[in-house]
């Protein structure tokens, strides 16, 4: 067993050496494959022309004033919510004109109060978000007709709008009640969860393009890692019980894995991260405290097939993207037998994997990048909320007719902002 598992990895590697490792520089000469059907066909849509979104315009404590104060929130995994303005505001979707808008955006920066480690603090969103929707459905009539059932609103955190980083408290608080209409745009994703609403457009996290450029390889290097990890697998300060945490599985990769030689994994973050990726055939994504993690993004970019590790995780754009056909799921449940699941797979099925990894749209569509680009994660976001339109007309309330519930939630989420 053992012997052959060494005799697959050369395959692998030879098959690395003909294989390009993708890339960042969508104009790169690459080995790729087209996505099949429909999904491919989504995926290139084109938004412009098929929806119209006005964008309100906020006093700037709610946006432009809370990043001029912490700039880091430029480049944090939660940054989709700033880029996400910016784009609009020059978007060609964007009208001036709020009676012919199909959508309408709120620009409120919910995850830009940080720790000094870096980390956001959600316990202020939930008060923010009360008070940007008080104050568009009093200067203007357009949430009031829908209570915000044709308003969409970019919520990054952990678990979206439950606003909470552990899951227990983010499920007992559950979505704030008056987005309960409206359309979520957010990283968290997980199927028969309170924080995620039918509706919802799951994104990918914020990775930056720039960064991802300038650590690219030789396009022909061999990828000789088996298969590549590199973070936390457990986190004691949090969880120093051990067990909760990822819900055991990275504890699980590391009490199972961390002497085989097939598996480089480490807590240590090295300077070659991404440089790292590119020379790996797998690069693992389990779950951390959420579902989500920005190695998904940088395995994608870098070509390397992500395993994924996270039990109901819906999955960015899955609505186009073709996870299955991409990566590798394994149950959390599975993991002790991750050398076992990842040594049957054929290479021509991986081959396959790393031919679609290295389509440019596939790239493309997992990147907010600045300025934007055709089919970009901005343009997928835009093709989710066209594929909803037109508005079922009973979306429209009756005059005087209130279903929203604005004294409902925790009293601490009713004090003025």
């Amino acid at each position: 067993m053992e012997i052959w598992k060494w005799v697959f990895v050369g395959v692998l590697w030879y098959a690395g050496s003909v294989l390009s490792t993708g890339a960042v520089e969508l104009g790169r000469s690459q080995h790729t494959e087209r996505i099949s059907g429909s999904a491919g066909d989504v995926l290139e849509d084109d938004p412009v022309g098929r929806l119209k979104v006005f964008v309100y315009e906020l006093p700037r404590k709610y946006n432009k004033k809370i990043l001029q104060k912490d700039p880091r929130c430029l480049t944090h995994m939660f940054a989709a919510e700033i880029f996400m303005h910016r784009f609009l505001l020059s978007s060609p979707v964007r009208t001036l004109n709020p009676d012919e808008a199909d959508w309408f955006y709120t620009p409120v920066y919910t995850t830009c109060d940080l720790t000094t480690n870096g980390l956001p603090l959600p316990f202020k969103s939930p008060r923010m978000m009360r008070s940007a929707i008080q104050l568009i459905s009093s200067n203007w009539p357009y949430w009031n007709r829908t209570e915000g059932a044709d308003h969409f609103f970019v919520v990054p955190h952990d678990f979206g709008a439950c606003f909470h980083y552990q899951e227990e408290k983010a499920i007992e608080r559950g979505i704030l009640p008056l987005l309960q209409r409206a359309t979520l745009v957010q990283t968290f994703g997980q199927r028969n969860h309170v924080c995620l609403k039918d509706g919802s457009i799951t994104v990918p996290p914020y990775a930056p393009p720039q960064k991802m450029q300038t650590h690219l390889i030789p396009e022909k290097t061999p990828r000789s890692i088996f298969v590549y990890f590199r973070g936390l697998f457990y986190d004691v300060g949090n969880d120093p019980e051990g067990g909760y945490y990822a819900r055991g599985a990275r504890a699980a990769v590391w009490e199972n894995f961390k002497d085989n030689p097939l598996f480089d994994i480490s807590t240590e973050h090295p300077a070659t991260y991404y440089e790292d990726m590119q020379r790996a055939v797998f690069c693992l994504c389990p779950l951390g405290w959420a579902p989500w993690s920005p190695r998904l993004v940088e395995a994608v970019i870098f070509g390397c097939i992500p395993v994924i590790i996270a039990d109901d995780i819906v999955l960015p754009f899955a609505d186009a993207i073709p996870w299955e056909e991409i990566g590798v799921y394994v149950d959390e449940e599975d993991v002790p037998n991750l050398d076992t699941i990842l040594t049957s797979i054929p290479p021509e099925v991986i081959l396959r994997k790393q031919r679609l990894l290295a389509n440019p749209s596939m790239k493309q569509a997992m990147l907010f990048p600045q300025p934007a680009q055709p089919g970009d994660a901005f343009h997928q976001v835009l093709n989710g909320l066209a594929r909803k339109l037109p508005h079922d007309k009973s979306v429209y309330l009756r005059p005087g007719e209130k279903i929203l519930n604005w004294t409902a939630g925790p009293v601490g989420d009713l004090k003025p902002w």
